[in-house]
């Protein structure tokens, strides 16, 4: 697995836009703060041609137009220049763009660190699967105009600068967001008690230690993607099996009842050959309930009989805050009361 090199002070921050662009508020002025912060910081900022873009169908732009810019960035003129490259946020439909990302030419480029989430699964899922190169999961740009910034995006941006390998949980999360129009730079508005669920092997266990090679991503971008072209899953199973392999996992728009049919998809797919552990986040349909499915039997059941710990209700995906999950790592990963501890073997401090 190629780690790319950790952003130096004075190096240069890409950004682009594969799924929504800025072009909106409170995303606009938040993504504006966001590049000033940077600024301030020591950093340069490249930005490519579609972040203030919103003429595309449920993307910034046309399928070809942001593969085109991910491609520069990733392997073409501006790959030398950069040694990150943020997300400008989430969307609907960036698999449209994959047929034009040049995968093959990205594995022979200088690896670059590309940060974001939800939609953006599609590369930073993909990225280690087919390029083998890590990705970070994690907020999108505009979440570092917030003023000030939650300790989850300081703690993003060390493990980006090379200042840290760790990652680990939050006291609190956000229920209800107070972002707007009117409110574009607010913190996190952390209000719920964090308490984290254990199902599967030593769920009644006061510490739970978990060993093995990250992947995952937003589940409503995996099971779209499983059966297809870009279904390298298989590969990188085998080439990681004597690592084992940890599956992280969250959802954004999938009800309970389509999460529990998202993980029949995905483990009928043969995805989760050589689990070692599964690390769960909150999804969006927090009190949801369908026909007595609710966000915990909609996984659960289905994954018990691996054997292995399922860690529930955790700091990744579309509830605030995030902590930052490295695709495609190797980690150690420590579960004890409701504190979970992530260490990125791999990544030099």
């Amino acid at each position: 697995m190629k780690i790319p090199e950790s952003l130096k002070l004075g190096g240069t921050i890409g950004f682009a836009a594969p799924s929504f662009g800025c072009n909106i508020e409170p995303y606009k002025t938040a993504f504006n703060n966001a590049l000033k912060t940077f600024e301030k910081m020591g950093y340069k900022t490249k930005l490519g041609q579609n972040c203030y873009a919103g003429d595309g169908i449920g993307i910034s732009n046309t399928p070809l137009k942001c593969a085109k810019e991910i491609n520069s960035f990733l392997c073409g003129e501006y790959n030398e220049e950069i040694s990150a490259l943020f997300s400008c946020g989430g969307g609907e439909l960036m698999c449209e763009i994959l047929d034009d990302v040049d995968f093959d030419k990205i594995k022979k480029s200088k690896p670059v660190w590309f940060l974001g989430y939800s939609d953006n699964t599609n590369l930073t899922f993909l990225l280690p699967t087919i390029c083998d190169i890590t990705a970070i999961y994690s907020p999108c740009a505009p979440a570092y105009g917030m003023e000030p910034w939650h300790p989850s995006l300081k703690d993003t941006f060390e493990l980006l600068t090379g200042k840290s390998n760790m990652a680990h949980g939050y006291d609190k999360w956000e229920k209800e967001s107070l972002k707007n129009e009117e409110n574009p730079l607010v913190p996190y508005n952390v209000t719920e008690k964090t308490e984290i669920k254990k199902f599967g092997a030593g769920k009644d266990d006061v510490k739970t230690e978990i060993s093995g090679r990250l992947i995952g991503g937003c589940l409503d971008c995996l099971s779209n993607l499983a059966g297809t072209k870009f279904d390298k899953v298989s590969d990188f199973n085998e080439k990681y099996k004597e690592d084992g392999i940890i599956w992280f996992m969250e959802s954004c728009d999938l009800n309970p009842m389509a999460i529990r049919r998202a993980i029949w998809q995905l483990d009928h797919a043969g995805w989760f050959k050589y689990v070692k552990g599964f690390l769960i986040g909150r999804p969006l349909c927090l009190d949801e309930e369908i026909l007595g499915v609710d966000r915990y039997n909609a996984v659960y059941p289905l994954l018990e009989k691996y054997n292995v710990p399922i860690i529930m209700d955790l700091d990744i995906g579309h509830t605030a805050p995030m902590m930052p999950i490295v695709s495609g790592a190797k980690a150690e990963i420590v579960v004890e009361k409701n504190s979970i501890k992530i260490h990125y073997k791999e990544l030099e401090v």
